[in-house]
Parts: C-alpha cells; sequence; structure tokens
C-alpha cells in the first residue's frame, strides 16, 4: 500500500480517536452534571476534577516509562503549581457552568477562548496577530453572542434567572484556560520539558490542589456518599477520567504526525459534532430556534476558514523552503568548480539558540 495511503488512513484513524473520546466525554459530562442520579442531582464538581487529574498522573507515568524519560522536574515546581491552579480553577468553573446553562452553551462558549488566549499571547509572550486573525476572532465571538442573546441558554434544572452565572462562569473558564494554554507553551519554549513531564507534574500539582480543596470545603464525604448510594455515577466518572486520558493520547499522536493545523481542524468537527449529539440526545433540554442556527453557521464557518487560511500559509511556507533548499543544491554543485580554501576554525562563541533543540508542543 502507497505510504501516502497509509499516512492518510492513520489521520483518520487520529482524527476519528479525538472525536470519538471527547464526543463520549462531552456525553458523560453533560449526563453527570445536568441529569439526575434517581432523583438527585451530583453537585462536586471538584470529585471529577480529580478524579481527571488522577488518571491523567498514571497515564503520565506510564507513558514515560515507555518512552524512557527523566522524572526531573525541568521547570521550577512554582511555575507547574501554576498552571496546575489556572487548570483546576478553569475546570471547575467548566463543571459548574453545566449546572446553570445548557452544553451546547457551554460547548460553543470555548470558542470565546480565541480572544483570551490572544490577549494572554501579547502579555506573556509579546506575540504579535495580523489583522485578518483579530477578524476572525470577532466574527467567532459575534457569532457567539449572538446564539447567546437569540434563544434559551439555560440548563434544563437551573432556575429562570440563574443563566447569567453560567455565563459568568464560562467567562472565568475562559481566562484561566487562555492562561493555563500560553503558559503550558511557556514552559515548552523556556525549559524544554517534553509533553509527558509536564503532564506528570501538572497533573500532580492540580490533584493536590483539587483534593485539598475538597477537604477544606468538607464536600469529599458528600462526594464519596453520593458514589456509594449511586454506583452509575461512579462508573460514569470513571470512564469520563478515561475518555479524557484516551483523548489526549490521539491528540498528542495526531499533533506529533500531521501538526496542529490538522489537530485543529479535528477540533473544530469535534466541536460540530458535539453540540449535534447533545441536541439529538436531549432535544427537550435544548430547544433551538432559527436565529441560532444561523449563528452556529457563523461561529464554525469563521472557524473552519481560520484552519483554511493555516493550510494554505503551511504550503507557501513549505514551497518556499523547497525554492531555498533547491538553490543551496544549486549553489552547492556550482562550488565544486571553485578552487577550495584552506578551512580555518574560529573559535567563536555559540549563540545559546544554536544549542536548542526542538521541543514538542502540546
Amino acid at each position: 500500500m502507497d505510504d501516502r495511503v497509509i499516512s492518510a488512513l492513520w489521520c483518520l484513524v487520529y482524527g476519528f480517536g479525538i472525536i470519538g473520546m471527547l464526543g463520549i466525554y462531552g456525553v458523560l459530562q453533560e449526563r453527570i452534571m445536568s441529569q439526575p442520579y434517581d432523583g438527585e442531582y451530583f453537585k462536586v464538581s471538584l470529585f471529577l476534577v480529580l478524579c481527571n487529574r488522577v488518571v491523567a498522573i498514571l497515564y503520565a507515568i506510564m507513558m514515560a516509562c515507555i518512552k524512557r524519560e527523566e522524572f526531573r522536574n525541568k521547570a521550577p515546581l512554582w511555575k507547574y503549581l501554576a498552571i496546575s491552579g489556572s487548570n483546576v480553577s478553569a475546570t471547575w468553573c467548566q463543571y459548574e457552568a453545566l449546572k446553570y446553562v445548557s452544553f451546547p452553551v457551554q460547548m460553543l462558549g470555548k470558542s470565546f477562548k480565541m480572544m483570551p488566549v490572544m490577549l494572554w499571547s501579547i502579555a506573556i509572550s509579546g506575540k504579535r496577530y495580523k489583522a485578518k486573525d483579530w477578524l476572525i476572532a470577532a466574527g467567532v465571538t459575534g457569532g457567539v453572542t449572538m446564539f447567546l442573546l437569540t434563544g434559551q441558554i439555560k440548563s434544563k434544572h437551573a432556575d429562570a434567572d440563574t443563566s447569567y452565572y453560567g455565563l459568568i462562569l464560562l467567562l472565568c473558564f475562559l481566562g484561566l484556560d487562555g492562561f493555563t494554554s500560553t503558559f503550558q507553551e511557556k514552559l515548552f519554549k523556556e525549559h524544554k520539558t517534553s509533553k509527558y513531564n509536564q503532564m506528570l507534574y501538572v497533573n500532580f500539582g492540580s490533584s493536590i490542589v483539587s483534593c485539598t480543596s475538597l477537604l477544606a470545603s468538607g464536600q469529599a464525604p458528600k462526594a464519596i456518599e453520593f458514589c456509594m448510594q449511586h454506583p452509575t455515577m461512579a462508573a460514569h466518572a470513571g470512564e469520563l477520567s478515561a475518555a479524557a486520558v484516551a483523548g489526549q493520547f490521539f491528540i498528542y499522536s495526531q499533533v506529533k504526525e500531521f501538526g496542529a493545523l490538522v489537530f485543529a481542524a479535528t477540533m473544530n468537527v469535534r466541536q460540530v459534532n458535539s453540540i449535534m449529539v447533545s441536541y439529538m440526545m436531549y432535544p427537550d433540554a435544548h430547544p433551538i430556534n432559527v436565529l441560532q442556527i444561523g449563528a452556529l453557521c457563523i461561529v464554525f464557518a469563521a472557524l473552519f476558514y481560520k484552519s483554511y487560511v493555516g493550510w494554505v500559509t503551511g504550503k507557501n511556507d513549505d514551497a518556499k523552503h523547497t525554492k531555498v533548499s533547491n538553490a543551496d543544491k544549486d549553489s552547492e554543485k556550482g562550488n565544486e568548480n571553485l578552487p577550495k580554501l584552506e578551512h580555518i576554525e574560529l573559535d567563536l562563541e555559540k549563540s545559546p539558540k544554536d544549542d536548542e533543540s526542538k521541543v514538542e508542543s502540546k
């Protein structure tokens, strides 16, 4: 079989793995937080955060052993803890929001993340963005805003006047999650941390933060008691954590083999799929009107256009690289006929950048 066909098949496997695992994750998340268990609702979001982090730690340890990576921390511990704190807070806000707004609103609200990430990148890393990037972000933001303003957004079991709590929680999630991803990228570049090393320490810190918060708030006994009274919920929590870690495996595999642009397009499809599945599974809980459908079209058109622009830019960069490589080869051929000069080694100080290896980014 042709190598390109095999490569395309693996890309599809990773893509369907991401969409499938994160789709299961989304369905279970909505089931646990917005649907009752024998008439009772589960309310201890931090318990789910802790479960996810413990399973992620086990996964990171296993992969570090397979890859024979060091377990020593590559970056200062306080930086891991900063990411852990923001990560736990962001995840808590994400789960809590489902008590007040519907799952499609929560899922769609994540599209707002483009703007906070851009602002955090400017503040932390000094990045610059083109007008085109701001227009795409504005299109996504406008579409999401239109969706929120033109129809019902509250969760099925929430009070009529509490949906704004969910929107505030979503805004907090976006700000915290934007900081988390930006600071993680900074660690990859500055300290050359591997993805499994960072996953291990960040999740270890997150498990400490979430466990401490559970004990301090007195919610740990409530969560354990609820799981004992409703074994189905405990099973759902385990499945949720497994789906999250499996999703990470497919994400890392696709990004490593096919790049961030393919992954971005996959995540766009995942969002559409998750929202559609939610509407089909819980039609009574998520009424939708024509204006909201139009808003969804605007959001996903902007997201897919962003992926298309990135793909075109990547192709142009590859073409330029090929031209430069060919020019270098022609230059080398021409130099073969020139008289050879004695090579003189100069003891110059290398720039630190010359010795930096490529860092795998998330």
